[in-house]
């Protein structure tokens, strides 16, 4: 009877492949971990001094996690029952050594498989048995136990935000009815803050009712202020004035009282046509005063 061959042994594997170190370097580790529980197997790895102990432990992990998430295998019921290191392609450099010759070198590969079987029910027994009069447990694997602390944590994770959920529910129904009060209060204060924004817009003239500033290229804001305004030379151009196709205004008067109130003033050539107007109309009431006078002396 044959025995079984290597790709046809019962248990969960995992496989290595081209990893650059001789086969006769791994299989010095893997004796170490043939037959050993996954634990006992990560800490004989873990202090290992050899530096292929690092591959073989990736290998190990990759066979414990296979067994795990395929096969629904705890890691704590797991054990190393095959491991071996097969040889594979080799790189041939040369190297030059005196008189002309060379020599070969051999970069080797090889083929790291590690497989897991599960305990029997009796032998996990035994174990637990054996740990307990020792004075220790069986106690999960670092894998396991990382696995039930993110579970906890997840389920911790749900708890509070369903509580967070209820909180807010809670806080809602409380403001529906305090909404509604301060909705009454909101149209108190945005009437206020009409009135006040009225206000300002009022106030916002510099020189009262019947002013406006004009726009950027001097328009007149509407038909009603037909009167221009210069701040830099405080002067008022009303339509006949020869300078008011010429100006651009700064400010708009309905009226010239309001320029006047405001403190502008017509130009110096208006005012000397109105002070002339002035002493004409002022000898003509003279004039028909003295014809008065002589009328009732005769």
């Amino acid at each position: 009877m044959s025995g079984v061959k290597t790709n046809e042994r019962p248990g969960t594997r995992a496989q290595v492949k081209h990893v650059r170190s001789s086969a006769y370097k791994a299989r010095e580790v893997l004796n170490l971990i043939r037959h050993k529980s996954f634990q006992e197997a990560s800490d004989l790895l873990m202090f290992s001094e050899r530096r292929i102990s690092d591959t073989v432990q990736k290998c190990l992990n990759s066979a414990a996690a296979n067994a795990e998430n395929n096969d629904g295998i705890s890691s704590e019921e797991l054990y190393v029952t095959a491991c071996y290191a097969d040889e594979g392609p080799t790189m041939k450099r040369w190297r030059p050594r005196a008189r002309g010759r060379a020599t070969r070198i051999r970069k080797r590969t090889c083929h790291i498989t590690i497989i897991l079987a599960r305990y029997t029910p009796d032998e996990l027994e035994e174990m637990r048995n054996r740990a307990e009069l020792k004075g220790a447990s069986l106690g999960p694997s670092a894998a396991e136990a990382r696995r039930r602390r993110v579970e906890k944590s997840k389920e911790v994770a749900n708890d509070t935000e369903s509580e967070a959920a209820q909180d807010l529910d809670e806080e809602v129904q409380e403001q529906g009815s305090s909404e509604e009060r301060q909705e009454f209060a909101d149209e108190g204060q945005e009437n206020d803050e009409e009135q006040e924004s009225s206000e300002e817009n009022d106030e916002s003239s510099p020189y009262g009712a019947g002013s406006a500033p004009a726009g950027d290229d001097g328009s007149q804001p509407s038909e009603d202020y037909q009167i221009k305004g210069k701040v830099s030379s405080k002067i008022y151009h009303p339509p006949e004035s020869p300078f008011f196709s010429r100006t651009k205004a700064d400010v708009w008067f309905t009226t010239s009282e309001v320029a006047e109130k405001a403190g502008f003033s017509l130009p110096a050539s208006m005012q000397d046509s109105n002070e002339d107007d002035q002493p004409s109309s002022k000898n003509e009431n003279e004039e028909t005063g003295e014809d008065n006078e002589t009328e009732e002396g005769e």
